[in-house]
Parts: structure tokens; C-alpha cells; sequence
């Protein structure tokens, strides 16, 4: 039953984890403009994001445009799509074999119990390498936001400030080693030894029960 509820347990919180991280690599909240000495740099708000970059006017008005190329934008913004996408779809593989492995489930039959702790455990690790590649582009991203934003060569209206949706990433980064960590450790080999049971030792030794049952016989004859 322990090793359900960890199956459980880091089942919900990778997919809780993935689910910030779609919204993360879809959200063009990862720069926004800068504040210096109190004041606005420039007169608009300029969001950016791995797809798209939006203008938020005084107005309330918000204008949103996709990049119209992939091979214009920077190499480390080409990376950090990549590496995103990637680490999306590994989560997706990663859930249809937890699913498939856990034991509360039925999608392989009750009596195959070693080759779903199998699955369960391989899910556990790509959870872990998904975690660790959405993990890359944040950390990497908010390096080059704060190299910028302190390097006195870059003009004040270009410098950009870590925007929310880095922060987001990073809980998303947490989550998915949090969950895949608890589906490999709550996925035991099938031939792996069980927690000690207090107070059923003796029913688990049966030559300590023919042992007993033998010298009640001779008290019996006695």
C-alpha cells in the first residue's frame, strides 16, 4: 500500500508538473522590460516569450505577434525551444507507462506485477531527465536576463527583468523530479524484499509454527 500511494503521489505531481510547463513554453511572460531608477525605460511594456513577443500600451491595449522566423531568432532561443518541446513529450511518454505500471491500474493484468514495476520505474526516470532538460532553458534564460541587465554596454531601453513565467518554470522543473523521484522509489522490483509486518513473524516462518505445533503434540502426549 506504501508503494501505491507513492506511485500516486508522484504520478500527481508530474503531471501537475507538466501542466505549468505547457503553460511556461506557451506564455510570452519569460522577459518583460526592465525598471531602472524607479522608472519605466521605455513608454510600452514588451513581453517576450519562446513563440511569441507582446506590446502592452498606457492604453490597456495588448498586441501579441509571432516570430516570423526560427533560424533569425538567437541560437540560445532556438535551444530553449528545443529542449522544452522535448522535455513536454518525454513527460507525455513518461505518463502513459506510469499509468501503465502502477498497480492500481489493470492495462497489463494483475498476475505481470514485475514488468509493470518495469514501466513504472522507466517513467520515474524520464520524468527525471524531462525535469532536468525544462530545467536547462529556464536556468540558462535567466543567466543571460541578469548578464544583460547588469552589463553597462547594453542600452537601458534592451535590458529585461526575470519575467513570471521563469518563476513558473522553475516550480514545473521542481515538481516533475519531485514526482518522477517518487514513482522510481515507489516501484520496487517485484522480487525486492517487503517491510518488516510487526506481530507476523511467526505466521511468516513456518518452521517456527511446526516447531510449536510439534511441542504442543508432546505436551498433548504427556
Amino acid at each position: 500500500m506504501a508503494s501505491t500511494g507513492l506511485q500516486l503521489l508522484g504520478l500527481m505531481l508530474a503531471v501537475l508538473g507538466w501542466v505549468c510547463g505547457t503553460l511556461v513554453c506557451a506564455a510570452p511572460l519569460w522577459r518583460v522590460s526592465a525598471f531602472v531608477g524607479g522608472e519605466l525605460v521605455i513608454a510600452q511594456v514588451f513581453w517576450e516569450g519562446l513563440w511569441m513577443n507582446c506590446l502592452s500600451q498606457t492604453t490597456g491595449q495588448i498586441q501579441c505577434k509571432s516570430y516570423d522566423s526560427t533560424l533569425a531568432l538567437p541560437l540560445s532561443a532556438q535551444a530553449a525551444r528545443g529542449l522544452t518541446v522535448l522535455s513536454l513529450l518525454l513527460c507525455l511518454l513518461a505518463l502513459m507507462l506510469g499509468v501503465a505500471g502502477a498497480k492500481c491500474t489493470h492495462c497489463m493484468g494483475d498476475s505481470n506485477q514485475a514488468s509493470k514495476a518495469r514501466l513504472a520505474r522507466i517513467a520515474g526516470l524520464l520524468f527525471l531527465v524531462a525535469g532536468l532538460a525544462y530545467l536547462i532553458p529556464i536556468c540558462w534564460t535567466a543567466y543571460a536576463i541578469i548578464k544583460d541587465f547588469y552589463d553597462p554596454n547594453v542600452a537601458a531601453p534592451l535590458k529585461r527583468e526575470l519575467g513570471p513565467a521563469l518563476y513558473l518554470g522553475w516550480g514545473a522543473s521542481v515538481l516533475l523530479l519531485l514526482g518522477g523521484a517518487l514513482l522510481h522509489v515507489g516501484s520496487p522490483p517485484a522480487g525486492g524484499r517487503a517491510l518488516p509486518v510487526f506481530g507476523g513473524v511467526a505466521k511468516d516462518n513456518p518452521r517456527t509454527g511446526a516447531a510449536g505445533e510439534v511441542k504442543q503434540q508432546e505436551k498433548s502426549f504427556v
